[in-house]
This record gives C-alpha cells, structure tokens and sequence, in this order.
C-alpha cells in the first residue's frame, strides 16, 4: 500500500529545493547587511553564508518530511486514541491481578456496550473516523485535479441524527461543481446512503460541508392531536350531495348577453361638406364580431 504518493514525493521535493534556495539568499543577505554595519563587509558576507546555509537546511528539511508528518496529524486521533489504550491496559496489568484486570476491562467495554445511549454515541463517532478516512481515500482516487498531488484539507467531523457532518476545505484546483457529479461515488465510498455537498461559508467557496446520509428519520407515522380535541359526541353534519356535470352543451351555459355599442353616424365637417361615403369594403361586418 503507498503511504505516500509518487506525485508528492517529486513535489515536495521540488519544494523543498526552492525552500533551501530562497532561505538560504534571503537569510544570508539579510544577516549579512546587518552584520555590515559592525564588521567589515567581506567578514559580513562570510557572516551572512554561515547563519544562512544551518537555516536553509532546515527549511529543506521541514518541507521534505512536510508530506509524513502531514499524514502523522492526519493519524493523530488515532494514534492517541491507541496508545492511551495500550498505556491504560499496561499501566492496570502491572499494578491488578488478573481476574481484576479481566473485571475491569469487561465493565469498562461492557457497560457501555449494553446501554443503548451510549452504544449509539460510540457507534456515532467510529462512524465520523471512518467517514474522514473514506473521504481522503475519495480524494486520491478519483477527485485530486491539481498538479501537485495536494489533498483537501478534511478540518473535523461531527455526527448528525441521519450520519456524519464533515466540514472540508480544498484546494487550488477543485470546486463544489466538480463535486457535485461524484456524490454517488462518494455514498459508496463511505458505505452511506446519500450524499450532498454545500458551502458553509458565503464569502469563501473553498469552504464545504459534507454530509453523509445513512438513514432517514422522517419516516414514522405522526398522528394528528386534533383527533383528541373533537368530542365524540358531536353530530355528524348533513351536506347535500353536489351534481356533478357528465356532459356540457353550450345552450346549457348561462353566460350573459353581450350587447354592442349603437355606431353614430357621420357628422359635417368643419367646412360644412359631408364626408365622402365609405364603400361597402370598408364597413366592418358585425356578424363576423359575433
């Protein structure tokens, strides 16, 4: 299995090649101007080369091991979580008899295994481990655009009454639309029913929210408390049956008689002429209006 991808081994190597670069100019240049002004500039310049190069080296080296220990935080929940658990068993082995220690490790994983709340509170946060894990494997799969190899950032994750809540942060290269399109690829991924992605941030569109839907809630049947304020003894009320049309014939309608406007006749004009006599072609039919 590849710890690290081949793509971020050459980048952080790259990287870190220019992390040495540039600290090693800057760093020395700077301590050497200030060395100037006390020391000869030669012996400044000496001065600059040797506070730079110890400097450059560990700028190389921090951005070289950036990849493992990026992938150490990622495991720290983990990490902690297992060896607070092998230190806790060392630590009651050493100092309990046997059938002591047996007791207490059955109460201690016992109890909270057979109370329902807290076994589906345990459930509840396995299951935010696993989602953040099943998310990051998403995203070097199928998901990564950049050149780098760089992953988002999966900041923490909370569990919800339907599944997991994640909140992620990406990455120059990615958007929410390019998200959208593998939310079904994501639900497998995480073992869920259904997934959906939306900002949770206005003013930042790198800033997501995911959530993982593994059941629906809003299925039980709610019964209506109206039911309890009607008094049994209320009488049913008589409502008269409507009609209802099977057929429709237009002398059936009731539609009201439209009645048109008298026309005026012509009248003189300002000269005192008549008007020219419109011909038949210009008169409109009214029976074409009707």
């Amino acid at each position: 299995m590849t710890v690290i991808e081949a793509k971020v081994h050459r980048s952080s190597a790259r990287n870190a090649r220019l992390a040495f670069i540039l600290t090693a100019v800057i760093v020395g240049l700077l301590s050497a101007v200030v060395a100037a002004s006390y020391m000869h500039p030669i012996l400044a310049l000496f001065l600059g080369a040797l506070i730079g190069a110890p400097t450059a080296g560990l700028a190389w080296v921090l951005v070289r091991i950036w990849p493992a220990l990026r992938l150490l935080w990622w495991w720290t929940p983990e990490i902690g979580l297992t060896t607070l658990l092998g230190y806790g068993w060392t630590q009651l082995a050493n100092h309990t008899p046997l059938l002591v220690t047996l007791v207490v490790v059955a109460l201690v994983v016992g109890v909270p295994a057979a109370v329902p709340a807290s076994r589906r509170a345990l459930v509840a946060w396995t299951w935010c481990f696993v989602v953040r894990h099943r998310l990051r494997v998403c995203f070097a799969q199928f998901i990564i655009a950049n050149q780098s190899g760089s992953l988002p950032l999966i900041l923490w994750t909370k569990p919800t009454p339907v599944g997991e809540r994640v909140w992620v942060y990406l990455r120059p290269g990615l958007s929410m639309a390019d998200l959208e399109g593998r939310l079904d690829r994501i639900a497998v991924a995480c073992h869920a029913s259904t997934a959906l992605v939306e900002r949770a941030s206005d003013g930042n569109a790198a800033y997501l929210r995911f959530d993982i839907k593994r059941r629906e809630v809003l299925t039980a049947t709610v019964g209506s408390p109206l039911v309890d304020v009607i008094t049994p003894d209320t009488p049913a009320t008589n409502r008269p049956t409507p009609v209802i049309p099977t057929a429709l014939d237009l002398p059936d309608v009731d539609a009201p008689v439209i009645t048109l406007p008298v026309q005026k006749k012509p009248s003189a004009t300002a000269n005192g002429s008549k008007p020219a006599a419109s011909s038949p072609a210009d008169v409109d039919d009214v029976s074409d209006w009707i």
